[in-house]
């Protein structure tokens, strides 16, 4: 599966960028490491895109205490959800499409890191009493 469509391509073509967006796609994972594992954890917040069902997109903040994302496996991720202003765009997305990306930054040490999965949410996941307060926890593949 390719990181790229006919649109992205046609822009790598126009300012002379294939070469570099094919040497990142080459080196784009489909498996959390490590070192990504570590980093993952040791964020105190992220970034979070859903979709609904029309493809309207939605770009909420989520925090904890660092370690509140948990690298479970490398294709699993989990984090909890609580209550925040009772909206509930980002869960009731994901119950919808379960289209997620997430965005961990590192201001102190410039550093990113983006996944894109499946995600699911449950209220009775096996990890919700380790997160105390929490409402649903969510998994993404």
């Amino acid at each position: 599966m390719s990181l790229y469509e006919e649109s992205h391509r046609a822009l790598h073509k126009k300012f002379d960028s294939t070469r570099l967006a094919s040497l990142l796609e080459e080196m784009d994972g489909h498996e959390i490491e490590a070192p990504h594992k570590e980093f993952i954890e040791s964020r105190d917040m992220f970034w979070l895109a859903t979709v609904n069902s029309d493809g309207s997109p939605q770009c909420q903040y989520k925090g904890g205490a660092a370690g509140f994302v948990r690298v479970l496996d490398p294709n699993t991720v989990v984090f909890p959800s609580y209550d925040g202003n009772g909206r509930y765009h980002s869960m009731g997305n994901i119950g919808a499409t379960s289209k997620i990306g997430m965005l961990f930054l590192d201001f102190e040490i410039p550093n990113r890191l983006r996944l894109q999965g499946e995600a699911s949410v449950r209220t009775d996941d096996p990890l919700r009493d380790t997160y105390p307060e929490s409402e649903l926890i969510v998994r993404v593949h």
